[in-house]
């Protein structure tokens, strides 16, 4: 049996002010080597990353605009009526852009993207593991199983929620940028011609079922949306875990809006059918207004997940590859397997950018660790008490 390093029981005596890098007082006494990391994070780094991260979304923001005066013919085909939506949409690209760069500047999510990308670009590995990435695709991002290991039903309402809106998605942005249109030779149907970037797709007609499901596709969308979403909500007034350190902005108001465009969605069409259009101004506004508010909060609250979700599959195929070569790393007190080689490295490299000092501890498993801190504090602080 291994004893336990010498180094990580260090950490554990040194003052913890100092150890996490905050700032060591007023008078400058105890200001060390962490505390001018501290100050050089609080400082320079912060302004130089805002900047290449305002600089990156300014880029998408740009390349968006092209990509909509040129996919709608010079703006030929762009809808004007559909102007606040497109806005919004440049602002999400801004705001995606902006904070996905930030959150790839701190170590650890650098570490994840690096090691990641460099998992699914490997020749070597897809040599190996040929469908692997496919089936992490399907099991990480399409089907979400770690969501039915927790609960099914929290796995059978995030489903509604993600295909939900992911349709919505498919047709919402596309007809905003003006790059879908539908264009009758009559004016008026039933033969309709769908269009993408001037390109005729295919022709169909709006009273079969292919017309139907064409012309409310948004409303299916809302079908499915708005239960995925009263179930969270419910939960979320309901379920102790869940209310416990929830907040109102970040857990509560994505549901309120989700659920708020679908039912105006579908009040739109009830309106159209069956009021003659009755209500209607009002309901358009309160759904563009319920859209672009949803689009505009992506970057800055929980939706944001969905932009960071693939870098997990990057991250779960780097451990794969990893077992594939049996590099699986033993507990250096028990020797029971923690995770592979490859993944525990990585874990340290993270620690020691983070400047934590403590990265010897990954080398161990979590009853090890604790089995350590006892010992520690026996031998240590209890023994100070005498």
């Amino acid at each position: 049996m291994t004893e336990p390093p010498e180094e990580p029981a260090a950490p554990e005596q040194s003052d913890p002010v100092t150890r996490t890098g905050a700032p060591a007082g007023t008078d400058g006494r105890n200001q060390g080597p962490a505390s001018a990391v501290a100050a050089k994070a609080a400082g320079i780094v912060p302004r130089s990353v805002n900047a290449r991260a305002a600089l990156a979304g300014v880029v998408v923001s740009v390349l968006l605009i092209l990509a909509i005066v040129l996919g709608s013919r010079l703006l030929h085909n762009f809808d004007s009526a559909l102007l606040p939506y497109a806005v919004a949409t440049v602002f999400l690209a801004f705001g995606v852009a902006y904070r996905y760069t930030v959150w790839i500047s701190a170590p650890g999510a650098r570490r994840l993207l690096t090691r990641g990308w460099g998992s699914l670009f490997s020749a070597e590995n897809f040599r190996k593991a040929p469908t692997a990435l496919p089936k992490m695709i399907a099991t990480y991002l399409g089907f979400q199983k770690f969501l039915g290991a927790r609960s099914h039903a929290r796995w059978a309402a995030h489903q509604l929620i993600f295909w939900g809106c992911i349709l919505a998605s498919l047709i919402t942005f596309p007809l905003t940028w003006g790059w879908f249109t539908f264009t009758s030779g009559s004016g008026s149907g039933p033969g309709y011609e769908m269009r993408i970037w001037g390109f005729k797709i295919l022709g169909f007609d709006s009273l079969n079922i292919l017309g139907w499901l064409m012309f409310h596709g948004l409303d299916i969308a809302a079908v499915m949306v708005i239960p995925g979403a009263a179930y969270f909500l419910w939960r979320r007034m309901k379920d102790r875990g869940a209310i416990t350190g929830q907040r109102f902005a970040y857990d509560m108001v994505p549901l309120l809006a989700l659920i708020v465009i679908s039912v105006t969605g579908l009040l739109l069409t009830f309106s159209s059918l069956f009021l003659h259009g009755g209500g209607y101004q009002f309901l358009a506004i309160l759904h563009m207004v319920s859209v672009v508010f949803t689009l505009i909060y992506i970057p800055f609250g929980k939706f944001f997940h969905i932009v960071q979700r693939p870098a997990a599959v990057g991250m779960q195929l780097f451990k794969y590859t990893g077992r594939q070569d049996d590099q699986v790393f033993a507990c250096r007190r028990c020797e029971e397997p923690i995770d592979t080689g490859p993944y525990v490295e990585n874990l340290r490299g993270t620690m020691r950018d983070l400047d934590l000092g403590f990265d010897a501890w990954a080398e161990y498993c979590p009853r090890c660790k604790r089995v350590l801190r006892g010992s520690a504090y026996l031998s240590q602080v209890k023994k100070g008490f005498k």
